[in-house]
């Protein structure tokens, strides 16, 4: 299964990091609902959000923001 992170959106085009490497995807092909920094899977030949890993990793990135900014 392949897995990315949604890094931007450029017109038509949804730029996702697969395995350290962009990629330009044809918007039709993600799922309306997919926003930037979302972990999106391939399913069904559609871009979907992983809601799970989203979270962990929004966590993980603020518990990493928090300790850089603690005093």
């Amino acid at each position: 299964m392949k897995k990315g992170i949604v890094d931007r959106f450029e017109g038509d085009w949804v730029i996702i990091e697969i395995d350290g490497k962009t990629y330009n995807i044809e918007k039709s092909k993600v799922h309306p609902h997919v926003k930037v920094d979302d972990v999106v899977i391939l399913m069904d030949e559609q871009w979907r959000t992983d809601e799970a890993e989203t979270r962990a990793r929004s966590k993980q990135i603020k518990q990493l923001m928090d300790s850089v900014w603690d005093d």
